[in-house]
């Protein structure tokens, strides 16, 4: 064999080496374009508003937000500054629940975070207002909870706790941990 035919192979098996090194080090690198388009939403709403029906016909609950992200692959939704007015099914007064953020799952239940409020729309309810930083919500049942600390607001009384259950549909409401309540002085 030749000096020309011998530094060629050598050249070649080089060559051949560095590529392979070059391949698999992209191989192991993640893939970042792949990453982020595994992020992106395949549809986007702004200023959403949705009207959602029981199947007997009565209203269930409206969801307003000012912009609504929905991801196919995982069968989620995520709302920004989400309003929800729920209409229990014993047709009594709605409810209103909002957050800074909201993440919708396929089983139907919304995780509320971030300073979130629930109102009695009737003016005659024991309990008017609750307050948490965080509430899971079941569309299907109307069941609202949370094992953070909440505070709820009353016609004369604060009470503050963690661990809340509350059921529209009946108005019960199960505290597991009571911290304090503050009762206010009525005036004629």
């Amino acid at each position: 064999m030749s000096k020309l035919t011998s530094f060629s192979v050598i050249v070649f098996i080089i060559s051949i080496s560095i590529y392979g090194v070059f391949q698999w080090h992209q191989d192991k690198a993640p893939n970042q374009a792949n990453d982020n388009v595994e992020l992106l939403p395949d549809y986007i709403a702004e200023s959403l508003s949705t009207n959602i029906y029981r199947a007997d016909g009565q209203l269930s609950h409206i969801i307003n937000a000012d912009k609504m992200e929905h991801f196919n692959d995982s069968n989620t939704t995520h709302f920004t500054a989400p309003n929800y007015t729920l209409y229990p099914k014993n047709t009594s007064a709605p409810w209103k629940v909002s957050a800074n953020y909201g993440r919708l799952n396929h089983k139907n239940r919304v995780r509320l975070e971030n300073r979130v409020q629930l109102v009695a729309t009737d003016e005659n309810s024991l309990i008017q207002e609750i307050h948490g930083k965080y509430f899971e919500l079941d569309l299907n049942t109307n069941i609202l909870s949370s094992e953070h600390t909440i505070m709820i607001e009353g016609k004369d009384f604060i009470m503050y706790g963690s661990g809340l259950i509350v059921d529209l549909n009946t108005k019960q409401m199960t505290l597991t941990e009571h911290v304090q309540t503050i009762y206010r002085k009525i005036t004629p």
